[in-house]
């Protein structure tokens, strides 16, 4: 790939990680848009590496004491606040882990399509919106039991399907479940490091063992960079913005791009 377009597609990478728009999606249209060669899996990984990084630094001191409180659990069976979520991200990881080794291969040849971006935009924009109207109660992630934790989790195995979105899929089932907007979005983003972190590990490690050359790993990590950089400045701007807002302009957003995208599918 260019340049220019490695950084276009890293920073549309960056700006959609943690929005409830699908990046993974996002990523895909370039190349059935604008005729784009499809840039592959190893590099929306290696992108999505960028925005991990991204998240780690910006819950830096909350990742520490996840990470202190999930070691202590182990080591002396010291139970704590911080080990209890650490244990609960680490379960609703499993479901979706699971599903991407199962599945990875068959999402990578069959599951890239226009067709299908603008379904399931639309779709998981519906129950988004539903999922945002319910005010009823606002708990916190003190609050967040082993069960809704696997519920989320569950629902995270649904972002194998491009257009759903991660973060968007386990924002609205923390939502469904009652977490407010700032816990169900800070749960989704704690939720990205380990899957992320295991997805961009197994890519890398075949991407190594393909033979990459140095202008290609060079052309990764600059790929990452931007995407971290962006993904930094995107989840400061996200958190704001819902408390104001809510997920209305995500909503009408993922509505809008898929219709288009509906549109464009038929007419050609």
């Amino acid at each position: 790939m260019e340049l220019l377009q490695v950084t276009f597609l890293a920073a549309l990478q960056g700006l959609t990680e943690f929005l409830p728009i699908s990046s993974s999606g996002h990523l895909i249209l370039p190349a059935e848009l604008l005729g784009w060669q499809d840039q592959g899996l190893v590099f929306d990984v290696s992108v999505h590496v960028g925005s991990l990084i991204a998240v780690v630094f910006y819950f830096r001191l909350q990742v520490a004491e996840l990470a202190i409180g999930w070691l202590r659990s182990i080591v002396s069976g010291e139970s704590s606040e911080n080990s209890n979520l650490a244990w609960l991200i680490l379960l609703a990881t499993c479901p979706a882990g699971i599903a991407g080794l199962i599945l990875n291969d068959v999402v990578e040849q069959f599951t890239r399509s226009i067709l299908l971006i603008a379904v399931t935009s639309i779709i998981f924009a519906v129950l988004l919106f539903f999922a945002d109207t319910r005010r009823e109660e606002q708990k916190t992630l003190k609050n967040l039991t082993w069960k809704a934790a696997l519920i989320i989790g569950f629902a995270q195995m649904l972002a194998l399907l491009p257009g759903t979105s991660r973060s968007g899929v386990t924002m609205t089932a923390g939502l469904f479940l009652r977490l407010s907007r700032n816990a169900a979005s800070q749960f989704s983003f704690l939720l990205a490091i380990p899957i992320i972190s295991a997805s961009g590990v197994l890519k890398i490690i075949d991407f190594y063992k393909d033979g990459a050359n140095a202008t290609e790993w060079l052309m990764l990590f600059y790929g990452a960079l931007v995407s971290g950089i962006v993904s930094y400045f995107c989840i400061h701007f996200f958190l704001k913005l819902i408390e104001r807002t809510g997920f209305l302009p995500f909503v009408l957003y993922r509505i809008i791009l898929g219709s288009l995208l509906l549109a464009i599918y038929f007419i050609h």
